[in-house]
């Protein structure tokens, strides 16, 4: 690619960034800190702490989020020093299996905790029938189905991002430092928390910020769990009104905020208590083969926390094939009608049509922009290349829910992204929506492969009398091709079942994506839930499909595409 060409990517990407990130953080800004005489005020963002019910939504969004995140950090940290550290039976399928939370959309997965978890739900069923719970006072698991379950969907949905983050950071850790301590007569678990801990916390703290403010702005679970004292669900609220209503802007804007504040001062502590040396491994690790039984106990640990996080996907296959389902350990009666049902009702085949456009649309987006940004940032000295990394990888650590909000307020009538409604029809919009939330996938693939590539191969067709731009389209691009699909898969199946932007911007029922028509089939009546679960069935297939096609071809470098 030539000098001009990959400044002109820059300045389209600037563009890009600006229309479609900036603007709309800034339309939402504005309207919250500007009164109806065009005036500057701080009283909508100070009426959010004043105001007893803003201000409880809030505090159980931060108690969510924290609970979230240490409830991760439990379950992924001791599970990363075990894979990193030793040898034990079935290690390749564990670690393969510890990413099958991934293939469920965490608000689908929900249903399937109500069914198992609930009072009047399997767990309680088999204690009741086994004589170890009284039928009159069944326990409330999930704490009557609120804060306690959507904490428990967040934790089994989110730990395999600080898992594999926690993996990475401690497979890069040079061995030699913890040796000089072991040398030195520093025993084991000292060893661990005075050198191994902090010197991985960087990469720990980076699946754990996403894990934090994942669940700090999540939507979906705690709408399906009717859980609404928390902020996100009172945003979503009053989406009925905004004309003439600052304080859902006001609400966007805390939680701007307080998610920005967490990720840079945490980044900032962290990224000054990195010691030099600590980052890559300079010889190679051995891992250690244990005793027969701390073997088994090591794959216990994988097996078991598994078998947790597989609980909502056995509720919702369980549920989609069900009859009749209520106080009893399975269903009643199996049955295949949902299925049929599920690809046969009016609002499911129009959503999983929409889909299919607003994900591919958005894809082919994010390929273009993607390859042209991480060609920039490895292949060139241009300056600023690293500011358009930066860029490109913001959109993970802005919670969906505010971009997705900056975009219906800024396309209404008269607002500067108008243009891409259609009428009434969202397609452009939610096409720019879901490739900014999904890019950073796609260029870290293709930065990814684009490294591994070696330039000598370009300049060499270069000296041939190729051109940078036809030396790049031949020779470079075919041989990125593995890296480019596996990003574009995932890029592809996230947006598929994206959540944030598809509730908001999807008003209509003839435009609704695939997860507001589950969402929607799960609020009703009748055999509502049993269709959104049968309907959840299909993309837990789909998705699996992506996940394990991206991990064939990317491997261990799975784990960098969650990364801030």
């Amino acid at each position: 690619m030539s000098r001009a060409l990959s400044r002109t990517v820059f300045g389209v990407m600037l563009v890009f960034f600006a229309l479609f990130f900036v603007l709309p953080i800034w339309g939402t800004l504005r309207m919250a800190f500007v009164d109806a005489d065009g005036r500057f005020t701080l009283e909508f963002v100070l009426e959010v702490f004043r105001n007893v019910l803003y201000r409880e939504g809030l505090v159980n969004s931060f108690v969510i989020a924290a609970w979230t995140t240490l409830g991760c950090l439990l379950a992924a940290l001791p599970l990363a020093v075990v894979y990193v550290r030793f040898d034990y039976p079935g290690k390749a399928l564990l670690n393969s299996l510890v990413l099958t939370p991934l293939i469920l959309p965490p608000f689908v997965g929900a249903l399937g905790v109500q069914a198992m978890l609930g009072q009047a739900g399997a767990l309680n069923s088999l204690l009741m029938d086994a004589g170890l719970m009284s039928r009159e006072q069944p326990v409330d698991w999930l704490g009557d189905g609120q804060m306690a379950g959507v904490i428990i969907m967040n934790v089994l949905h989110l730990y395999p991002i600080v898992y594999l983050n926690a993996a990475a950071a401690l497979a890069n850790l040079d061995p030699a430092l913890e040796e000089a301590a072991s040398n030195l007569g520093c025993p084991p678990w000292r060893r661990f928390w005075r050198i191994t801990l902090p010197l991985t916390m960087p990469g720990i703290f980076a699946g754990s910020a996403i894990a934090f403010i994942w669940a700090f702005t999540e939507l979906g679970v705690p709408l399906v769990f009717d859980f609404d004292r928390v902020t996100s669900v009172q945003i979503f609220n009053a989406i009925k009104d905004l004309s003439n209503n600052p304080f859902p802007y006001a609400l966007v804007v805390v939680l701007l905020f307080f998610s920005t504040l967490f990720y840079g001062l945490s980044k900032l502590a962290f990224e000054r208590s990195i010691a030099t040396g600590g980052g890559r491994a300079t010889t190679g690790r051995e891992t250690v083969r244990p005793s027969a039984p701390r073997a088994f106990l090591c794959t216990a640990a994988f097996a078991a926390l598994t078998g947790l996080a597989l609980i909502p996907h056995l509720g919702v296959i369980l549920l989609s094939f069900a009859q009749d389902w209520y106080a009893t350990v399975l269903p009643d009666t199996l049955t295949l009608t949902h299925y049929r049902e599920a690809l046969g009702h009016e609002l499911t085949l129009g959503s999983i049509a929409n889909s299919l456009k607003y994900a591919s649309l958005a894809t082919l987006l994010d390929v273009v922009l993607g390859i042209g940004v991480a060609y920039v940032v490895v292949r060139t000295t241009l300056p600023g290349r690293q500011l358009l990394d930066a860029m490109a990888m913001l959109p993970l650590a802005v919670p969906g829910l505010v971009m997705a909000f900056g975009y219906l307020a800024l396309s209404r009538e008269g607002q500067p992204l108008h243009a891409l409604m259609l009428g009434e029809d969202p397609l452009l919009l939610l096409v720019v929506a879901y490739a900014m939330r999904r890019l950073p996938y796609v260029v870290r693939s293709a930065a990814a492969g684009f490294q591994q590539v070696n330039p000598i191969l370009e300049e060499a067709a270069q000296n041939l009398g190729a051109s940078p731009e036809r030396a790049l389209w031949r020779i470079t691009l075919p041989l990125v091709t593995p890296n480019l699909i596996a990003g574009a898969l995932l890029a592809f199946s996230f947006a598929m079942l994206e959540v944030s932007d598809s509730m908001i911007l999807a008003q209509q029922a003839a435009h609704f994506p695939i997860t507001k028509a589950i969402y929607t089939l799960a609020s009703s009546l009748g055999d509502g839930p049993a269709l959104a679960a049968a309907l959840g069935v299909w993309s837990m297939v789909f998705l699996t499909i992506t996940m394990l096609g991206a991990g064939a071809v990317l491997g261990k470098r799975l784990g960098a595409l969650f990364r801030t």
